[in-house]
C-alpha cells in the first residue's frame, strides 16, 4: 500500500507543470517529519524523483522546494538511509545539482 502512494506520488514530483510540480515537493517537505524513517522503502524511489530535474531548476520555487525537502530528508531520516542515494545523485548529476549533493554528502 505505501508503494502504491509513492509511486503515485512519484509522477508528481517531476510533473511538466511547474506548479504541481512544486506543490508536490512543498507536500513533501510537510510529509517528511510526520514519516521520518518509516520512509526508508521508498526512499530510493523518491530521491531520484525529487533531485534528477528539480535540482537544477531554474524556477526558483522549485529550487527552493526541493533544497528545503533535501535538508528535511538530513534532519528527519537516518543519515545511513541517505547515503547510498545521495552518492548515486552526486556521481551522475551535473551542474549546481551536483554541487548541492556534494555538499549534502559532506
Amino acid at each position: 500500500f505505501f508503494f502504491q502512494i509513492f509511486d503515485a506520488f512519484k509522477s508528481r514530483l517531476h510533473d511538466s507543470n511547474s506548479k504541481v510540480n512544486q506543490v508536490a515537493l512543498e507536500t513533501m517537505h510537510k510529509m517528511i517529519p510526520l514519516l521520518k524513517d518509516n520512509l526508508s522503502p521508498v526512499i530510493n524511489m523518491l530521491i531520484p524523483a525529487m533531485v534528477d530535474n528539480n535540482l537544477n531548476s531554474k524556477n526558483p520555487g522549485i529550487y527552493a522546494a526541493v533544497t528545503n525537502v533535501i535538508q528535511a530528508l538530513c534532519q528527519h531520516l537516518d543519515n545511513y538511509l541517505l547515503l547510498q542515494p545521495f552518492c548515486t545523485k552526486a556521481q551522475f548529476l551535473n551542474g549546481k545539482a551536483k554541487q548541492d549533493m556534494t555538499e549534502k554528502l559532506a
